[in-house]
Formats: C-alpha cells, structure tokens, sequence
C-alpha cells in the first residue's frame, strides 16, 4: 500500500490545532484499543485451547464455561466495534461523537451481559432493567438509523 505523502501533508496542514490534537489522540487511542484486542483474543485463545487440549475440562455445553467464553467473545467485538469506530474518525469522515456507533457499542454490551447474567441468581428487576435499557437503545438506533437516511442525497439507479 502506497501512501500519498503530500495529498496527506495538505490535509494535515489543512487542520487546526485542536482538529490535529484530535487525531493525535484518536490515533493513540487505536493504538491502545489495538493492545487490548490482541490481549484480550490472546488469553481467549489460551482459556479455550488449555481447557481444551491441556487439562480437558472445557465442555462447551456447560452454561457457566459457555457463558464465559461468549462474554470473552463479545469483549473483543465490542473492542472492534469501538476501534473501528475510532478509524472513522481518523480518516476524518465524521466528527469525533457518533450517536448510531456508540448505541450499538453500548447495544453489544448490553448483550455480553445478558448471555453471562446467570439468571438463577439475578432478580427479576436487574433483567426488567437490562430489557428496558436494550429496548430504548433500539429505539435510538433506530431513530438515528431513519435519521441517517433522510440526511444522504438521493441516489439515482446505479
């Protein structure tokens, strides 16, 4: 991949000083967001594959060893979601605050929750909260979502 060094030099030297402090921040954050998705893949690797091959007691249809794989699973999605995010802004294609991106991060966490939640030892209005709370995410996403749509240009046929 071959990188456009002057083409990139006018669009820095195009920023302010606040917009170039914002990527140099949005550029470290990727980085440690980076560090964290690799750590987190690399001890869910090594949680399935010594439970697995070493000391053969990973049974995956036990709901607690289930429950915790998934929710490893889901911690590095939602740490995709949000570096994918920051990559957004650092190509500067959108602002540095994305409603619909930030629902559905907050949506992915919600349901990381709810597959680790051991519903035998939860009351009722911790789930009633989680539902209401993912109701009203969808809610919003969705509004942003037709929001979205009416604010792109109209597209003739391709």
């Amino acid at each position: 991949m071959k990188t456009d060094w002057p083409a990139w030099r006018a669009k820095w030297n195009a920023l302010s000083f606040y917009e170039k402090f914002e990527q140099v921040v949005v550029l470290v954050l990727t980085g440690v967001i980076a560090v964290v998705i690799v750590s987190a893949l690399w001890h869910l690797i090594l949680r399935v594959a010594l439970g697995l091959v070493l000391v053969d007691v990973f049974d995956p249809t036990d709901p607690i060893i289930f429950q915790t794989v998934f929710g490893a699973i889901f911690t590095v999605i939602i740490a995709l979601e949000f570096k994918r995010s920051l990559l957004v802004v650092a190509e500067r294609r959108f602002g540095v605050v994305q409603v619909r991106v930030v629902v559905l991060i907050a949506m992915l966490a919600i349901v990381r929750k709810l597959i680790i939640l051991d519903l035998a030892q939860t009351d009722a209005a911790t789930v009633l909260a989680l539902a209401a709370a993912i109701l009203a995410l969808g809610v919003v996403y969705w509004l942003v979502r037709d929001q979205d749509r009416r604010d792109q240009p109209a597209r003739g046929p391709d």
